[in-house]
């Protein structure tokens, strides 16, 4: 088996509380993709269209700034790569990683927590951020999943 990554964000530690559970179940590394300016439960709020959150969803170029550049990227073969879904897609702040770092010849593979919309079109929506990667929609994580069955996924895909 390849090594592997599991790199998230998380807003409001539920994407982060999947991504622990499914690197812990594929014996993989676990990194967090942090913001610079950590959200803030106004920032969050979808309700009011100028939120720092609806403000970056509505301009699709906008990049928010990441607290780092410490990725392990290039030690790691295969990248399972979480998120919330914000607006029927993945925050920008996906995109600016992905836009960070060299991702050629490495597997992508997207999981995302939401608490309704499914993964989409996301794929198709981040792969120009990540030229020479293989990106693939993997699945919704929403803390139901066991340890064997994430196991399975993964060796499935």
């Amino acid at each position: 088996m390849s090594k592997i990554l599991v790199a998230y964000f998380s807003a409001s530690g539920v994407t982060a509380k999947a991504a622990a559970n499914l690197a812990k179940a594929v014996m993989a590394d676990l990194y967090e993709i942090k913001p610079a300016v950590p959200y803030t439960s106004a920032d969050l709020n979808w309700n009011d269209k100028k939120s720092r959150s609806s403000v970056e969803m509505s301009d699709k170029s906008h990049r928010p700034e990441l607290a780092d550049h410490a990725a392990p990227i290039s030690e790691h073969d295969t990248i399972l790569l979480g998120f919330p879904i914000w607006w029927y897609t993945a925050p920008t702040i996906i995109q600016t990683f992905l836009e960070s770092y060299d991702f050629a010849g490495k597997t992508i593979i997207l999981f995302a927590t939401s608490g309704g919309s499914g993964l989409g079109r996301t794929a198709s929506e981040l792969s120009h951020s990540c030229p020479g990667a293989v990106i693939k929609n993997g699945k919704l994580l929403n803390g139901r999943e066991s340890e064997t069955s994430l196991r399975q996924w993964m060796e499935g895909m």
